[in-house]
């Protein structure tokens, strides 16, 4: 694994950690009940980066954090966890090519629309690679990934996501990035109470 991203993976994680408020808060009365969690489960279709028009689907879950008690400025703040595995239909010419990825990061959500929330988020962590080859098959990285989609509610607490996002595996083969990149689509559940309209 390459350990250069180390120090830019450090401080970005601290922020995270940071955004989560160490003690209780007064919610407001439209906030109560319930918790602030989202958590998702989906397909994904990516372009491997990996030779021309080479791409595979998989599966991807995330998990979403929005603490209670964020300032005006910064409602909409929060965090994600995701997984994902681009492990389905195998292009002929790599028959054991795979891609798995764990990340965490923050993620924004424009929260002024009752049903339709756009996002933007800044993932880091790693990534595995399994790839053709003799000896040498497969490898991890420290990797970045920014992503932007939006959430649809479907009903009451569950919601349609479609995302973007555009991952940066550093120096995978030499000096060359690999950039994976591609579409997911899923179902979440959100845990939060629904706005009450005044």
């Amino acid at each position: 694994m390459h350990l250069k991203l180390v120090s830019r993976l450090i401080p970005t994680l601290l922020f995270v950690l940071a955004v989560f408020p160490v003690h209780s808060q007064v919610r407001p009365a439209a906030t109560e009940g319930g918790i602030p969690v989202v958590v998702g489960l989906g397909g994904a279709d990516f372009s491997l980066d990996w030779g021309p028009g080479k791409r595979m689907e998989g599966i991807t879950a995330w998990v979403d954090v929005f603490p209670w008690g964020m300032p005006p400025k910064i409602h909409g703040l929060g965090a994600e966890v995701e997984g994902r595995d681009i492990n389905f239909n195998r292009p002929t010419g790599i028959p054991k090519m795979r891609q798995d990825t764990a990340l965490i990061g923050p993620i924004y959500s424009l929260p002024y629309f009752k049903n339709v929330r756009p996002y933007g988020k800044y993932l880091l962590g790693i990534g595995s690679i399994d790839f053709p080859g003799y000896y040498y098959t497969h490898d991890t990285f420290l990797i970045q990934a920014p992503g932007a989609g939006i959430d649809f509610r479907i009903w009451k607490h569950l919601w349609a996501r479609g995302d973007y996002e555009y991952q940066f595996w550093h120096h995978t083969f030499g000096n060359n990035d690999l950039n994976p990149n591609g579409a997911s689509f899923g179902v979440s559940y959100d845990f939060r109470p629904i706005p009450v309209a005044k």
